[in-house]
């Protein structure tokens, strides 16, 4: 792909924008804690995912409009529309592709309650 915004019929890709941070960008604000971390596609916004509590990344999209993210989990780099509710395919975007290996999952350190697996969506 040589153009650095790719419109599509369900949302658009930008392949230059770095992503927000290592971290749910809401969570991180408001003292929450995430399960996984999705990027938008578009802005780059890092926000949690459907699972998580607060599921960011999907009010990220309802509120913007910007329904493609990708993982931002390490190994992962599958994207999904909230448009289609549809696994989509994706280019490379602006590195960094995840969020540090150092990081736990769930994250970030210091904040993940106990029994959080009962407190997933």
């Amino acid at each position: 792909m040589t153009e650095e915004i790719e419109m599509r019929e369900d949302g658009k890709i930008n392949t230059l924008i770095p992503p927000s941070g290592t971290g749910c960008v809401e969570c991180l604000a408001e003292g929450g804690w995430w399960f996984h971390l999705r990027r938008c596609a578009e802005c780059g916004h890092i926000g949690c995912c459907d699972s998580s509590p607060s599921q960011h990344a999907r009010r990220h999209a309802a509120e913007t409009g910007h329904a493609i993210i990708q993982s931002f989990e390490p190994g992962e780099d599958w994207y999904w529309s909230f448009a289609t509710e549809e696994p989509v395919e994706g280019p490379q975007l602006a590195p960094p592709d995840c969020h540090g290996l150092d990081q736990p999952v769930p994250g970030p350190a210091g904040r993940v309650p106990q029994g959080w697996q009962q407190r997933l969506q």
